[in-house]
């Protein structure tokens, strides 16, 4: 019977003051789904406003961070005919990239060399999600042609396909760890925001499927293999759900709900290397509102001071399992674990260095012109975005009213 810890103690997110956010930023508003922001336990990026989009580049960042802006990157990924929407490093393989982009088309990369090593073709739509394995030798999309795809990455074959979420608008999925488990959020046909977990070696039927609530906002999942917790935040929400899975029940079980009033446009979680152990956070949330960064912090009471062994199993660690040729060359394993025990030391800085171009060679063959089907997927992207901007509008006045009516009482006292 697996560990019910987690609902006995549940798990409390606390956010952080003003002063201890990234304020005044410029976030894009650009209609392309991602999370707009990620992090490591040194750094946080957030996809700022700006043009273009046509090439995936890779760029150095200085031991310390930056003193000055970067105007040039050690590497330019050209390859993609349309904007670039989605890169992924691979779990394990050192220097192994997966991007998708408008073209319909998932490109997988060795950055040492700046070489394109496979394609994966046969979507039909925009991809809206991709998620690597644990062992990194398979690839999950979701896409908007409401098909669930598992790809054998290095065969370029779709080895499982089956209908997703039946709703218009757009879905994602995850890995569940070292398990044949994935999630997936979407949309039913009546537009009820949906959860469905799925055994990717069989995808006839999900295994777990639940209806969550009726909002606008697209749910982003993250699940911490560590805890087997299941984080599910809605775009346009201020609320983050929670759930424990118990895979021999096959089931999942409401834990709480991070209330808030700011709705989110984004959302990531730190490496658990990097959250505050000894003081028993789970889990360090970076949430984007539409001008800041905040991290929310989520700790599970205890009252010893002994290192928590439940909470904390060996965790993923910085270091790759293999080289890019390794797993070119077909070796499968999963990541390498650490123990955080005795804290988490990061290992010295690696050096990237790649034989690639950082220079784009102009292409002689210019990108086929938008047809009437691709003007219509603009129109409808662009169309969803004001709706969720109207609603972030509308929430904010809300606010407001109830604050003002909270000072027009005190003033009356």
């Amino acid at each position: 019977m697996a560990s019910r810890f987690v609902r006995d103690r549940h798990a409390f997110g606390t956010p952080n003051k003003k002063e201890n956010c990234f304020d005044n930023l410029k976030v894009t508003r650009s209609a392309w789904d991602t999370n707009l922001v990620s992090a490591n336990p040194l750094f946080v990026a957030v996809n700022l406003e700006a043009g273009g989009g046509g090439s995936a580049m890779i760029w150095k960042i200085p031991e310390g961070g930056l003193t000055e802006s970067i105007s040039t990157p050690v590497l330019t990924l050209a390859g993609h005919q349309r904007k670039v929407g989605h890169v992924l490093f691979n779990p394990v393989a050192d220097n192994i990239l997966a991007t998708t982009s408008a073209d319909f088309l998932v490109k997988i990369w060795d950055i040492s060399t700046g070489q394109e090593k496979f394609e994966l073709n046969g979507h039909t739509e925009i991809i809206n999600s991709i998620c690597w394995s644990w062992e990194g030798n398979l690839l999950f999309s979701a896409c908007k042609d409401k098909k669930l795809r598992v790809w054998d990455v290095r065969s370029g074959k779709v080895v499982q396909e089956a209908a997703g979420h039946q709703g218009v608008k757009g879905s994602r999925v995850v890995s569940m760890g070292n398990s044949p488990y994935i999630t997936t959020t979407g949309f039913s046909r009546s537009s009820d925001r949906q959860v469905f977990v799925w055994d990717y070696k069989n995808l006839s039927q999900p295994v777990k499927q639940e209806n969550i609530d009726t909002a606008s906002g697209l749910l982003i999942p993250y699940f911490d293999s560590d805890t087997n917790m299941l984080y599910l935040a809605g775009k346009g929400d201020g609320n983050i759900r929670y759930y424990e899975w118990v895979e021999e029940e096959k089931n999942l079980y409401i834990l709480s709900e991070y209330k808030s009033s700011d709705p989110l446009r984004g959302i990531c979680f730190l490496p658990k290397r990097a959250c505050a152990i000894n003081e028993v956070e789970v889990a360090r949330i970076y949430k984007v509102h539409p001008t800041m960064v905040e991290p929310i912090s989520f700790k599970v009471p205890r009252k010893s001071d002994l290192f928590q062994s439940d909470l904390f199993p060996d965790t993923i660690g910085p270091n790759p399992t293999m080289t890019a040729a390794e797993w070119l060359s077909g070796k499968t394993a999963g990541p390498k674990l650490i123990s955080l025990e005795a804290g988490f030391v990061p290992p010295a800085p690696k050096e990237f260095v790649t034989t690639g171009s950082a220079t784009v060679t102009p292409s002689t063959t210019a990108p086929p012109p938008l047809n009437e089907k691709e003007y219509q997927e603009q129109y409808n992207i662009l169309k969803k975005e004001n709706e969720e901007l109207k609603g972030v509008i509308s929430q904010k006045d809300v606010r407001i009213r109830q604050l003002e009516a909270q000072l027009a009482s005190m003033s009356t006292q």
